[in-house]
């Protein structure tokens, strides 16, 4: 039966402390191990860096978006489907849901000067300001009927403040003498709002109900469409699609923005991809700093063998070696990328176009799940650098050394 030899950790940690410090005679060797903890400490701290931001940037586009686009909407396949009775039963089934049911058209709005399309929604003030908090900070007060909330960026661009008088021009003909001309209406600007998205803020307007049952004649109750507010819209969307008649369809979105969105992950699996090379090219320094170690430590390893020391010993001293660089180096790493994380969201050093990404701050927000990633990634590379090494090291041979000394 063969006896089971502990390694002597003192030895193995002593070693260690000893191959650490400079050496005057190989200083090439510690200059490699310093350029592998430094490559390691930059690669991670770019990496939460840079996730961070992808991040951060993904989060604030689904926050816009997530306002404008409405956690779920039911839409009609054919006329007068989404009514007062649906939304009935629907709040029946799903109590804890809001509900904003909406007329929508294209319309033509024109003010000094200024001619702009724009996409006009008919509804409820009360409903939509419910699921809405871009329309309940902008609604204003004024009693009439033709009233429309408008975005900034065409508020500015056709000079209509609040209280201002807007043309708006629908596909809609009316009869005028012996002819025929689009139906146009003078809707009076009760409020604008801010969505951080340019291209919302100048495509979207909102006015009531009652203007387009009286203008479009349309019928009260039945509607364009519901857009529904939930906290869960991926757990509750398929139990109310199974409530649903077959003449209305429902989408998340998630859907209406599907491609976006998987166009940004796709980008943010390939930045990382790409940015963990640079932890690829510092592991290499690890490998040509132990190399160096063990072929200008022969003669020492081969008189530890020679003292005692087994294979698995001088193994673990490389082994060890490396990881101690390499951990060394995710310290500094993490340390340095959550300064630069905090310095990021501390202080408006990086100024974005806002008309473009929705905010005019940098967004920085690094989830655990990218975190943990960037860790197990780089403990893998770590720990494989460190193995090739440290089995060569073991592999010498006592007596070839000794005699070539």
């Amino acid at each position: 039966m063969k006896s089971i030899i502990t390694p002597n950790k003192k030895f193995i940690g002593r070693i260690i402390k000893h191959y650490l410090k400079y050496d005057k005679e190989n200083p090439f060797i510690f200059v490699s191990a310093l350029l592998a903890f430094l490559g390691i400490a930059t690669g991670v701290m770019v990496l939460m860096i840079s996730m961070g931001i992808m991040n951060g940037m993904q989060k604030s586009f689904t926050e816009k978006l997530f306002v404008m686009n409405y956690p779920l909407t039911i839409l009609p396949l054919e006329e007068e489907a989404v009514d007062d009775t649906l939304i009935q039963v629907i709040q029946e089934k799903f109590p804890q849901l809001k509900f904003s049911p909406y007329y929508t058209t294209q319309v033509i709005s024109k003010n000094d000067g200024a001619v702009q399309g724009s996409l006009l929604y008919g509804v409820d003030y009360k409903k939509e300001a419910s699921i809405n908090h871009i329309f309940k900070e902008a609604k204003g007060d004024t009693k009439s009927k033709y009233k429309v909330v408008i975005g900034e960026g065409l508020s500015l661009e056709m000079n209509a403040p609040k209280g201002e008088k807007v043309t708006l021009y629908f596909s809609e003909q009316q009869a005028v003498g012996f002819g025929t001309m689009p139906l146009q209406k003078r809707f009076v600007v009760d409020s604008v709002f801010k969505s951080g998205l340019k291209a919302y803020d100048k495509a979207i307007m909102y006015t009531t109900h009652e203007a387009f049952q009286k203008l479009l004649k349309r019928r009260a109750g039945t509607y364009d469409g519901l857009h529904i507010f939930t906290e869960n819209p991926l757990d509750e969307i398929e139990a109310i699609r199974a409530i649903l008649p077959e003449n209305v369809v429902i989408e998340g979105w998630w859907q209406q923005n599907g491609n976006f969105f998987a166009a940004m992950e796709m980008e943010k699996k390939a930045l990382f991809l790409v940015l963990l090379l640079i932890i690829l090219v510092a592991s290499l320094n690890i490998i040509s700093s132990l190399l160096m170690t063990v072929m200008s430590r022969r003669s020492e390893i081969a008189l530890m063998r020679t003292l005692g020391a087994t294979q698995k010993e001088i193994k673990s001293i490389f082994f060890k070696l490396g990881l101690f660089i390499g951990s060394a180096g995710i310290v500094a790493g993490t340390l340095l990328g959550s300064f630069g994380i905090w310095i990021l969201t501390t202080f408006d050093i990086i100024s974005i176009p806002e008309d473009v990404y929705g905010t005019s701050k940098l967004p920085v927000d690094l989830t655990m799940t990218d975190f943990s990633l960037i860790l197990i990634g780089t403990i893998i590379i770590i720990l494989l650098s460190a193995l090739y090494p440290a089995r060569k090291a073991s592999q010498t041979d006592p007596l070839t050394v000794l005699r070539n000394e």
